[in-house]
């Protein structure tokens, strides 16, 4: 039976090496792996192992620290293939972090930091997997934390908590956001806000960290936890950027990210789209195959076109990123983290409907990809703050919060 086509986007040849290389590595973990991990809630070690092992962790990192030194545009086709060989959005998920988190201290890290880190997480011998920003408090309004960190001689005393800390029991580093000023002695709600980095292990032997992890329905290949910090102690030399002005530090390099989770969602839905596809050419009722019946062809090729078409806003603004001003990229990069989002969780629920009762049944995958696909449209943005985003920063229409 012939497979989807989906090679419409010419790529360059870097692109390609990226795309075949990743599709290799991929290859080593068939669909019972994503199937059993998912099922035992457990992390995908050997996976993340190889592509350490490979480089592909230190992709954002510069090649004079061992890293990739690796574009938007080529993050786009690396996270899309991991998610369309077989992970979908869980697998992206478990790994992106490592990858991402370290973008503020390639950007703004001191020396000590890009000397002495930046080799080990290139190499994949330290991992910081995890950030610290949202609290029972503070969701999508960021500036609302309430983690406090005290100056002590060289020293920050942390004391707070955190929600939705993902993959901290397999992360080496911690990217802490905390107030190093009170909100109410600051002119501006985003100012007093630091970004501190936190060796796990040292606010572990400090007894100065409690975890305790989410039962949660998506992406069980990576945990999520709440955290509290109780006098927790931390090298002042361990601000990232700029002390108090942090937030602005960390907003950068945000358009990119959710660009490139924009990919993995075009990534997911190939992957349920192609799952959906296979089934509907074996499975036979009434003495034909079910996907002779428009009420399923339909569906799935209304999933396809979508998916050919996001892919290209996807991968055109990856290409853009210099030559446009914030607003542009940022409009560009809402829309496409909101349209690809939609796209992962229409085509996953196209996929379920084909499979019929079988679609929730666990040995057919798709059911996992309907749960995973739902948490991309509420995080790391919520759709509802991509559309505020556009309508006013595209439209002119007035600020809505």
């Amino acid at each position: 039976m012939a497979s989807v086509s989906w090679d419409f986007t010419p790529l360059s040849s870097e692109q390609e090496l990226i795309k075949r290389e990743i599709g290799r590595i991929c290859g080593e973990f068939d669909a019972e792996y994503w199937r059993e991990h998912d099922k035992n809630k457990e992390y995908p070690h050997e996976f993340a192992d190889l592509l350490a092992e490979n480089g592909w962790l230190g992709a954002l990192i510069p090649e004079e620290y061992g890293g990739g030194g690796m574009t938007t545009d080529e993050m786009v086709v690396m996270m899309e293939e991991i998610a369309a060989s077989g992970g979908g959005f869980g697998a992206t998920q478990a790994i992106h972090g490592a990858i991402y988190t370290s973008r503020p201290l390639v950007e703004h890290g001191g020396e000590r930091i890009r000397e002495e880190i930046l080799p080990k997480l290139a190499t994949g011998e330290k991992t910081i997997q995890s950030l610290g920003l949202t609290e029972p408090n503070a969701g999508s309004e960021s500036t609302a934390i309430e983690t406090e960190a005290e100056r002590d001689g060289e020293e920050y005393v942390v004391n707070g908590q955190k929600i939705w800390t993902s993959r901290l029991d397999v992360s080496d580093y911690l990217l802490l956001v905390a107030r190093t000023k009170p909100r109410e002695a600051v002119e501006k709600k985003t100012d007093g806000i630091s970004m501190l980095l936190v060796d796990v292990e040292d606010a572990r032997s400090q007894d100065a960290l409690e975890m305790k992890p989410i039962e949660k329905t998506s992406t069980n290949l990576s945990s999520a936890f709440e955290v509290w910090l109780e006098d927790l102690r931390v090298p002042v030399e361990n601000v990232i950027g700029d002390e108090h002005a942090g937030f602005y530090n960390l907003l950068d390099g945000l358009n990119d990210e959710r660009l490139v989770i924009a990919a993995e969602c075009v990534g997911h839905a190939k992957l349920a789209i192609d799952r959906a596809v296979e089934y509907a050419n074996e499975r036979e009722v009434f003495d034909r195959r079910i996907g002779s019946n428009q009420s399923i062809q339909h569906p799935l090729a209304e999933a396809y076109m979508r998916t050919l078409s996001v892919k290209q806003t996807v991968y055109r603004t990856a290409e853009m990123m210099d030559s446009l001003n914030r607003e542009q990229v940022g409009t560009l990069a809402n829309a496409s983290n909101y349209l690809a989002s939609e796209l992962a969780f229409d085509a996953s629920d196209a996929a379920v409907q084909t499979f019929g009762g079988f679609g929730i049944a666990r040995e057919y995958d798709v059911e996992r990809m309907f749960r995973d696909a739902r948490l991309a449209k509420i995080a790391p943005i919520s759709q509802q703050l991509a559309l505020n985003y556009v309508g006013e920063k595209a439209l002119g229409l007035p600020r809505s919060f």
